[in-house]
């Protein structure tokens, strides 16, 4: 093993001890995306909502939340590399965490910084072909991705009390664009506003998109919003699909694919 100097996406230069033995992964999307790596014997520490693959998350470390980070677990883990990401974690923890370990941090915003992060991460861990297949098979797949056949006007929301939803400079927004929609929040200050139901019911969107996270959006909330905006349609979708920026994505492309044909048909 020999230490090598990587720049993170954030331009940060990173020395690290490769390839990396000990790995902490502070995101639940580029967890998901070590272990189809093959990493499985390098990770030693994750999150709670580190949930796929399903079996991992039954049975590695937990190192608490994406926001709230244990220290002591991640000094008891002794990693050569902890992996995070500009909005997902807290920046002072990160901060902290930096002090002691090589962090390599990832900031992502669209596909392209995504399939970027991909073949990053899998310089870093010496794993740079089965990265690249993985980042051109997303590549390839959403060549194949279909858009909306007319001008579709759609509300992506992530939380209740208060409505919140997906803005401008986010992933989800990007996701909706690829598909051909438009953001009808994309134009608000935060990457992530609060609105109002007044707000929802002036914008008047075709489409609104209830996210299955962060927030567990239930039948009530579809009815609540179908009394807002009478004439749109509400539908709860796979929040995974849209924000998860790994390898999760190689499954994003059929399920937009099936969702906008649903929603044409009953536009």
């Amino acid at each position: 093993m020999t230490n090598k100097v990587f720049i993170d996406q954030m331009g940060r230069k990173v020395v690290i001890n490769t390839p990396p033995k000990r790995i902490i992964s502070l995101v639940p999307s580029q967890t998901e995306l070590l272990y189809d790596l093959g990493l499985d014997q390098e990770i030693v520490g994750q999150t709670i909502f580190c949930i796929h693959p399903k079996d991992k998350h039954e049975t590695k470390q937990r190192v608490g939340g994406t926001k709230k980070i244990n220290l002591d677990t991640i000094a008891s883990l002794s990693p050569d590399l902890i992996i995070g990401n500009k909005e997902e974690n807290d920046k002072n923890t990160i901060e902290q965490l930096m002090t002691n370990y090589p962090v390599w941090m990832s900031d992502i915003q669209n596909l392209d910084d995504a399939l970027h992060m991909i073949n990053m991460i899998g310089e870093v861990v010496n794993r740079n072909s089965e990265a690249a297949n993985i980042s051109n098979s997303i590549s390839n797949g959403f060549n194949l991705l279909k858009t909306f056949e007319k001008q579709t006007s759609i509300a992506y929301l992530i939380w209740r009390k208060p409505w919140m939803v997906a803005g401008h400079d986010t992933f989800i927004n990007h996701m909706i664009t690829r598909m051909g929609g438009i953001n009808v929040f994309q134009n608000e200050d935060s990457r992530y506003p609060q609105i109002t139901d007044d707000q929802i019911f002036a914008a008047q969107p075709d489409i609104i998109l209830l996210s299955s996270e962060p927030y567990p959006f239930k039948e009530k909330h579809i009815k609540e919003l179908q009394q807002i905006c009478t004439k749109s349609k509400v539908v709860m979708v796979d929040g995974e699909l849209f924000s998860w920026y790994g390898s999760r994505l190689l499954k994003s492309v059929s399920y937009f694919n099936e969702l906008i044909n649903q929603l044409q048909i009953i536009q």
